[in-house]
């Protein structure tokens, strides 16, 4: 026996925002009873295949590095390109590892400071083999 991940949980102050954001950086709809000042909020995926992502209300602010994180791998540009459409998106450049031969990702924080990863992108992988 196994499970699969349901939903992937976010913690956050302002659940409508940050749902605002990764709904733009991911393509996914929100679910449609979503309002602002709800403790709640949640992303589904556009193909209905694969986790949902949940944001939910919490006191408390980040104060240290994410444990657990998103990696993020574009479908359509190339890393660079997912790199800056998601800094105009509202996200901050937290630390660059992208090397001069191509490889490597750059971690950025969502607006509320979450982390997440930017890969290469499937047919950059495949353009260095």
């Amino acid at each position: 026996m196994s499970s699969r991940i349901y939903n992937i949980a976010i913690d956050c102050a302002d659940t409508y925002a940050l749902a605002g954001f990764w709904a733009e950086v991911l393509g996914y709809p929100r679910q449609a009873d979503d309002r602002p000042g709800d403790p709640e909020a949640m992303l589904l995926p556009p193909d209905g295949v694969g986790p949902m992502i949940f944001f939910q209300q919490v006191p408390e602010g980040k104060s240290v590095k994410n444990r657990l994180h998103l990696c993020l791998q574009p479908d359509d540009r190339t890393r660079d390109e997912e790199v800056e459409r998601i800094i105009t998106l509202g996200a901050t450049p937290v630390s660059d590892q992208r090397r001069p031969d191509g490889t490597g990702w750059a971690v950025l924080a969502d607006p509320e400071g979450n982390e997440f990863c930017v890969l290469r992108s499937a047919v950059e992988r495949a353009a260095s083999l």
